[in-house]
């Protein structure tokens, strides 16, 4: 995938420093973030943080969604698309890509993560570090999986959905969307219901539905 030369970054939270490590270390050599909460003359490893951004990229950078939180990166997202901005993918030089896996657009794979062979992961996507998924999975749009969480073969997980951290979703298994997976819960059956699960094996703790 082509490397951007810069690299603006909508955020500055915690995630934000996870992104910036990783565009580093991937040969990005210009960071800006923008985060309308930045205090004036705020910087992160001597880049530059400004509370807005107006104006034409400079040629050959990119955009990025540097928030943890999934509906918030499906709005920047939208917004970059609406603006015509180029969005950039980022994966650690250390991250694993099986052959015919596919990474959307203003997604992040993070050190010692994972992708096997024919996997599709969706837009705006974060797999935190360690993180498996497995051959033939498919992750939805905007969803998180968490450090060092694993997603066994053939499984589906919906969009805007966050498997914890240490969290395994067993083979063959799907997940529908905006499921939150409680960090070291087992995912033995389908879910099929939006809601908080826990436990070994994961049950529901919270329906989404009244």
């Amino acid at each position: 995938m082509n490397v951007p030369s810069g690299l603006l970054i909508h955020g500055f939270g915690g995630h934000a420093r996870s992104v910036a490590d990783i565009a580093l270390a991937a040969g990005i050599a210009q960071l800006l973030f923008v985060d309308a909460n930045a205090r004036p003359g705020e910087s992160l490893h001597g880049f530059e943080v400004r509370r807005e951004w107006s104006g034409p990229l400079p040629q050959g950078w990119a955009v990025f969604s540097a928030s943890g939180n999934g509906d918030t990166r499906r709005r920047h997202v939208a917004g970059f698309r609406e603006a015509r901005l180029p969005i950039a993918t980022l994966v650690a030089p250390n991250a694993t890509l099986g052959l015919g896996s596919r990474i959307g657009a203003g997604t992040l794979v993070a050190r010692s993560a994972h992708v096997g062979p024919d996997a599709v992961i969706g837009e705006g996507c974060i797999l935190n570090t360690g993180a498996l998924v497995e051959h033939e999975c498919t992750i939805g749009d905007y969803t998180h999986v968490s450090v060092n969480a694993s997603i066994a073969g053939r499984s589906r997980i919906g969009a805007l959905c966050m498997v914890g951290a240490g969290a395994v979703v067993v083979d063959g298994v799907d997940v529908c969307d905006g499921v939150t997976v409680g960090a070291g819960a087992v995912v033995v059956r389908p879910i099929t219901v939006a809601g908080v699960y826990a436990g070994v094996p994961a049950r529901v703790l919270r329906s989404a539905q009244p």
